[in-house]
């Protein structure tokens, strides 16, 4: 049976270390390697052992009894949040390792609110037990009020009595489990409730068998708990894997795979990482792609496993397990191959954006290229010539993420770049309805579509829906405008930032049976998402975090006026103990600096978690606009004017008067 376990967790949460003794209680490495020594398996990077730090999500695959258990490491620092997200959705089970002395922190509530929302079940261990002011009933009291009241202890702390934490309890071994346990699942299973009421004996085999299908279906969270370093727990936790997860993938279904990773070799080959979800794949097969409407079909030259830095070659893969297939280049991350032939969507966005700085003696067509490889393993970066601006942008979550991207570039390119500060990604969106209309007929060639375009709930970025029938425009027309929606709103007209919540039907459309290819398409309705923009009310977006700040009560009113200065806004605050809790919400821009100014005024004592919380209306949005000095009629590659011909002769028709203009 292949189990796929994540390991999740803020960073110096004792991740890498927690692996490193599964790897070795299970004889898949020789010895423990340490963060500190730079010797772990899955951070073997330069830039990961230079900082201690994952960087890059990983996978180890071990055996346990009759189980292949496959690892994937994730990174815990927010700035590389987009590459943790994309390990998710792959995860049978994740772990989230949470330090008893730190308990929950800002990235450990990111990292819950993703894996509730793409529904994978979830064991907390809480590691760190070892350590000085380590608190486990603290840190299960912290899950409990802020994630889930569903949380059932399987091991605690052998403490009780005072003395120095050295071993755990388990509540559950081959034959019987803690009261404890029992009474939880009996408060959530009405069948085992009847009979607890009855006086009937409940048997070890319904017990396990509930837990079984609670925790797949998220129902329970289990919380195991332990020292990574002192690999104290670590043992119970692989017995609670090998019992109580379970998976069912078929090798005898048709092929089905997700690809979760890209990375380039040294001389930029391209290596495609996959999950396999159903069925078999081997060397030599064909992988099919669809891509903007077009069937590419590509031979696998290769297929490698990997555990860390080591690579070995094997003939075929089968469900459930990982793969490397080589001799793959048009494949993307989010790509579903065979039956998974959806499109793979991540939440995460980087709120912030910056500018690559390189010397003017390099081409920058060649950095340019550099970074679009890049762009392939990160799509995040967003990675884009300004040709308005004549300059590289990338997007980024942190100035972390731009000092490894430095690195990257200088140790596999051997160019060095810079990067400006980054700033704040805006966005933009409408607050009334509008139509657009677009029309592309140069000589030999024509489109033309027309666009109702209404506001959307916040957040919830760009539906596409068309209202033709097949009929009146074919199928694979309306297939490659509903793929054209999402890039044509890259730019807005107010600061030429990105639109986001709008739904946009196609409400005409028509093509011609000779001259018409997927060019024109693109043209019209880059045309016409623009032109119904220019006859909208824009607004500007900004990204906002939630917080919560934990500080001495006396400061609190400090931080309140704090928090309003900064156009934040809060609920009123909690008193815990000798502190005050304040919960809001805040701009991403006016608070980006406040962390390090709330522990100066703190002495330390007070500290904030902050985790992104989409977007709303700018707060100062007439200074944003003002600063970018966006002339929205002058952009080349976004204009509302379409474009007609007659007799030979080309004409540009400003987008008012189009629509007119084809009927006259």
């Amino acid at each position: 049976m292949n189990k796929t376990i994540g390991i999740v967790a803020h960073v110096d949460a004792g991740k890498t270390t927690f692996i490193e003794q599964i790897l070795y209680i299970t004889d898949t490495i020789r010895e423990v390697g340490r963060v500190d020594k730079k010797n772990t398996v899955l951070d073997y990077h330069t830039i990961e052992k230079q900082r201690g730090i994952t960087v890059f999500s990983d996978q180890a695959s071990l055996k346990y009894n009759d189980t292949t258990i496959h690892i994937i490491d994730t990174p815990g620092h927010v700035d590389f949040s987009s590459e943790m997200e994309r390990s998710l959705k792959i995860l049978d089970c994740a772990v989230i390792i949470i330090s008893a002395v730190e308990g929950i922190q800002g990235h450990t509530e990111t990292v819950w609110r993703l894996l509730r929302q793409y529904n994978i079940p979830t064991i907390f261990f809480i590691n760190k037990l070892d350590r000085i002011g380590a608190d486990f009933y603290k840190t299960y009291d912290d899950i409990y009020i802020n994630f889930t009241k569903d949380i059932c202890v399987f091991a605690k702390p052998n403490n009780d009595d005072g003395d120095v934490f050295s071993s755990i309890v388990p509540l559950f071994n081959d034959t019987e489990f803690d009261s404890s346990v029992v009474d939880f699942l009996v408060e959530r299973n009405d069948y085992l409730l009847e009979k607890y009421l009855n006086d009937e004996k409940l048997t070890f085999s319904e017990l396990n068998e509930s837990i079984k299908k609670q925790f797949s279906s998220c129902n329970i969270y289990p919380c195991l708990c332990g020292s990574g370093l002192k690999n104290i727990g670590i043992d119970l936790f692989l017995n609670f894997i090998d019992k109580f997860e379970f998976t069912n993938y078929s090798s005898q279904d048709d092929f089905g795979a997700v690809v979760y990773k890209i990375k380039h070799h040294e001389t930029n080959n391209k290596l495609t990482y996959i999950k396999v979800i159903s069925g078999l794949i081997k060397t030599k097969d064909t992988i099919i792609h669809d891509i903007n409407d077009s069937i590419i079909e590509e031979k696998i030259n290769q297929i490698k496993v990997s555990s860390g830095s080591i690579f070995n070659s094997v003939n075929s893969l089968s469900a459930g397990e990982f793969g490397i297939l080589v001799g793959i280049n048009n494949s993307y991350i989010g790509e579903g191959l065979g039956i998974c032939n959806d499109f793979i969507d991540y939440s995460l966005k980087p709120v912030m954006q910056s500018k690559v700085i390189f010397d003017s003696s390099l081409n920058p067509k060649e950095v340019l290229s550099i970074f679009k490889l890049l762009n392939t393993e990160d799509p995040s970066l967003g990675v884009e010539w300004n040709n308005t601006l004549s300059q590289l942008q990338i997007n980024v979550m942190g100035v972390i993420q731009l000092e490894v991207l430095k690195h990257e570039v200088k140790e596999r390119f051997g160019i060095d770049v810079n990067f400006e500060e980054p700033e704040i990604l805006y966005k933009e969106t409408i607050t009334n309805d509008t139509i657009g209309f677009g029309h592309y007929e140069p000589y030999k060639h024509y489109a033309d579509v027309k666009f109702k375009i209404t506001p959307a709930k916040r957040n919830s970025g760009i539906s596409y829906s068309s209202d033709i029938n097949h009929d009146i425009l074919y199928p694979r027309w309306q297939k490659l405008v509903s793929k054209l929606v999402v890039p044509a709103c890259r730019r807005g007209i107010l600061t030429g930032s990105p639109v986001t919540d709008i739904n946009i039907e196609l409400i005409k459309g028509s093509a011609h049976i000779k001259h018409t290819s997927g060019g024109d398409f693109s043209q019209a309705t880059y045309r016409a998402i623009r032109h119904g923009l220019e006859n909208a009310q824009n607004i500007l977006l900004e990204p906002y975090y939630k917080f919560k700040i934990t500080a001495p009560q006396e400061l609190c009113g400090r931080v309140m006026t704090d928090i309003t200065k900064m156009h934040g806004s809060f609920s009123s605050p909690v008193t815990v103990g000798s502190n005050s809790v304040l919960e809001g919400r805040i701009p991403v821009a006016s608070s980006m600096n406040y962390a390090s100014e709330l522990s100066s005024f703190t002495k330390g004592k007070g500290n904030i978690s902050l985790v992104f919380d989409g977007y709303d209306v700018c707060h100062n949005q007439c200074e944003i606009i003002e600063k970018y000095n966006y002339d929205n009629t002058s952009d080349p590659e976004f204009t509302s004017n379409s474009i007609y011909c007659n007799k030979g002769n080309v004409y540009s028709i400003p987008g008012n008067d189009a629509e007119d203009y084809r009927r006259g």
